[in-house]
């Protein structure tokens, strides 16, 4: 008897897809040309550096003196004076012992999950967490126990019941999808009495909340203490590319030796680096950034018919998939750029739009949002 000839094994990849596309759920890649039109608020420029001539000198200086790209690992030949520096001058603002510099905030959180968790360990992560620490607690090989969003009580039952020697906490200090601010003080006097360590991603803190844009461990009085971690990135608020991990020198010393994602990844392009300290120099001299971009958060949200967010992100919750596409399409025709995020970014029931602050919106662009967004969520409501 003749056997049946194996299907290709890539057959099940247009079924799937056609289940996302009657989901709602299809994603598609949109190139950006370099004099949109558009008004951009769905990146995460908050401080408006990418383009800022100041910024992108120092990348262009950077790129001329050391060249296109770093040219190995940064245990090889890919760590410059310029990383070294940037890492000094990191450590420096958000008032920590020492810094080391990824070639992203994604492999930073992957970093240290993997290198300070292990089989021993327990890591607690906040439920709402980014996708990059989901990824670093399913590498870390550790136990995860996933707690209700921003609740110090469920984090402590669980570091209460834990058997292992040790264990880590992990939160976001401002939320990437609705803008909230994660209860720091709180967290940090919970991990101190358990023996347990805080990790915080400042992806969306950095260059936004605290003083002067210092970061939301910062303005809760716990950078610095010999018990936090703190990941970030470049990206963001500094326009640049890359990521961070700041904390006690004996934790990046640690890292460099036992962090895959910093050992075996070629290091951060020195353009990158170039533009970030730039934009962290523009960030010290003009420390009122972060308090325009506030303020533009709270137009935007007042547009929208939503509660002021204490940061960069504006979230408006629609609820089924097909209408949030909907609605950013309404949104692109009327000449705004939102985000639209959709399951599994977010839960269930609740897509949404995702405005983001940025602290070089015009008020006469403002006043264009607020009548684009009024039609839009008109449509939205009829």
């Amino acid at each position: 008897m003749t056997s049946p000839e194996p299907a290709h094994p890539l057959a099940w990849l247009e079924p799937h897809a056609a289940r996302r596309r009657a989901a709602g759920l299809r994603r598609a890649l949109r190139p950006r040309t370099p004099r949109e039109p558009m008004l951009d608020l769905a990146g995460n420029d908050y401080l408006g550096l990418a383009t800022d001539p100041r910024v992108v000198e120092g990348a262009v200086r950077a790129a001329r003196t050391w060249g296109a790209g770093s040219t190995g690992s940064r245990l090889v030949t890919g760590t410059t004076t310029l990383h070294t520096e940037l890492e000094a001058e990191l450590a420096d603002f958000c008032g920590a012992e020492s810094a080391l510099v990824f070639s992203s905030g994604y492999a930073a959180n992957l970093g240290v999950l993997t290198a300070l968790a292990g089989p021993d360990a327990l890591v607690v992560s906040d439920a709402a967490n980014h996708a990059s620490l989901i990824d670093g607690c399913r590498l870390s090989r550790a136990r995860v126990a996933v707690v209700p969003h921003d609740d110090p009580e469920a984090v402590d039952a669980a570091l209460a019941a834990r058997t292992e020697s040790r264990a880590l906490v992990v939160t976001e200090s401002v939320n990437s999808v609705d803008g909230g601010l994660a209860p720091l003080s709180q967290l940090h006097a919970v991990c101190r009495r358990r023996g347990a360590l805080l990790v915080v991603d400042e992806a969306h803190g950095l260059g936004v909340v605290g003083a002067g844009g210092r970061g939301l461990l910062a303005d809760a009085g716990l950078a610095g203490a010999d018990d936090v971690v703190a990941t970030m990135t470049l990206s963001k608020a500094l326009g640049a590319q890359g990521g961070a991990v700041l904390g006690p020198a004996a934790v990046t010393a640690h890292l460099v030796d036992s962090a895959r994602s910093f050992i075996f990844d070629t290091g951060l392009a020195p353009a990158a680096v170039g533009a970030a300290r730039a934009a962290l120099a523009v960030l010290r001299a003009e420390p009122e950034r972060p308090g325009a971009v506030l303020r533009v958060a709270a137009a935007l949200a007042a547009a929208a018919g939503v509660p002021a967010p204490p940061s960069a992100v504006v979230a408006v919750v629609l609820g089924a998939p097909d209408v949030a596409v909907a609605a950013a399409r309404r949104c692109a025709e009327r000449g705004l750029r939102v985000g639209c995020f959709r399951p599994p970014s977010v839960p269930e029931g609740t897509s949404r739009l995702r405005l983001t602050a940025r602290a070089t919106v015009t008020d006469a662009e403002l006043a264009h949002v607020r009548t684009a967004l009024a039609d839009v969520l008109a449509l939205v409501d009829a």
